[in-house]
């Protein structure tokens, strides 16, 4: 993995080459970044740098010996330890190595439903147990084999329990030229004993133009298409890219028609347009949702004279302006927090076709018939 085949995040970049430069390498490092901002390729990027045997002046040579096993994982002073579903109480890591391989070379922007996807999780809950903490130990007790440095990526130590204290001797006093890089995205959930101990790297998300870019230039989408799911995915790169799976991405043509039904009170034509939504899928359907919400928020900033600040594509925005003569703040926050129990309720196998009638009644209340919600009641505006 090379700087240049991560996303933005420029400064970071930057900073952690002139760590290299300036022989300032903590030996302990957390990449603390939100989920799709690249924080797992940066510390692989990071780490094939500091082994790389002919560094540029900005990246990694991508041609040395070192560089070549690095690109398959397969350096071997390069480790990994991250959550896994043990089926035994003395799987590690490294009974799942070929399918982290294979699933970080297939997106390095991997997430820990893409992770369970290449495991047969059942119903297990991902863990970094004590077998593997002790494996942790083992591996860096060692020096180097053939780099300078001895590294070890730990992706999510939020997933270590009271048994990540067994770690932390070795994470404060490691052997010479040991690295030990932490992965994670919730700052609250790591262990405080570990927190502690490591210098903080904070990774922020990725911007609207950043992600837009990338999918046109790598993904091959056309500005429409980019500029859709750049801003529908909220900085999350991963995220981008599911979406990109999906069979339809048209959310704003269906989410305004829908909004359209709903203030026309159109029933026949809104129980065709529920059937069709509740055919389209659990991931297309969150995606919908999560648009909504979006778009909604935007003309929230619109009525409030906040134009500024909104990032709709042309279209899309024209479509908000126009809305914002019909639309209330106290209206988008009600239909807001609908599509918001709504996604929840996807995400947790409700009955599409149900719930997603039960929330047309509740828009067409708010837009049709003016109420708004006022704790458990709706009144009228």
């Amino acid at each position: 993995m090379q700087f240049k085949q991560i996303v933005g995040q420029g400064a970071i970049k930057q900073r952690l080459i002139n760590s290299v430069k300036d022989n300032r390498v903590s030996h302990a490092q957390l990449f603390l970044g939100p989920e799709g901002s690249g924080s797992l390729a940066l510390a692989v990027a990071y780490a094939q740098y500091l082994s790389c045997l002919d560094k540029q002046a900005d990246d990694s040579c991508g041609e040395c010996s070192s560089c070549r096993k690095y690109q398959k994982l397969t350096h071997p002073d390069l480790h990994f330890s991250y959550p896994f579903f043990a089926k035994h109480k003395d799987d590690t890591a490294i009974t799942f190595i070929e399918q982290w391989r294979e699933a970080f070379l297939a997106s390095p922007y991997l997430n820990l439903d893409i992770w369970r996807g290449y495991l047969d999780a059942e119903n297990k809950q991902a863990n970094i147990n004590i077998a593997e903490c002790h494996q942790i130990i083992k591996k860096l007790s060692f020096k180097p084999f053939e780099s300078d440095y001895k590294i070890m990526i730990l992706w999510l130590p939020e997933y270590l329990d009271k048994e990540g204290n067994a770690l932390l001797k070795i994470i404060e006093e490691p052997q010479p030229n040991t690295l030990f890089l932490l992965v994670a995205q919730n700052q609250d959930q790591i262990l405080n004993t570990i927190l502690s101990r490591t210098q903080l790297i904070k990774i922020p998300a990725l911007g609207y133009d950043e992600i837009k870019d990338y999918l046109i230039s790598h993904q091959h989408q056309t500005d429409h298409a980019a500029a859709e799911i750049a801003y529908l995915s909220n900085g999350n790169l991963t995220d981008a890219l599911i979406m990109l799976q999906q069979d339809n991405k048209s959310y704003h043509t269906l989410f305004v028609q829908w909004l359209r039904f709903c203030f026309a009170n159109k029933g026949i034509e809104l129980v065709g347009f529920v059937d069709q939504l509740s055919k389209m899928g659990r991931e297309n359907q969150k995606n919908f949702l999560r648009y909504g919400i979006s778009f909604i928020r935007e003309c929230c900033l619109l009525i409030a004279g906040a134009g500024e600040l909104v990032h709709l594509p042309a279209a899309e925005l024209e479509t908000a302006q126009k809305m914002t003569a019909v639309m209330t703040v106290s209206m988008n926050q009600a239909i807001i927090n609908e599509l918001e129990k709504a996604h929840y309720h996807v995400e947790r196998n409700a009955n599409p076709k149900i719930l997603f009638l039960d929330v047309s009644l509740q828009i067409i209340g708010f837009l049709k018939l003016k109420t708004s919600p006022q704790g458990n009641q709706y009144i009228a505006n």
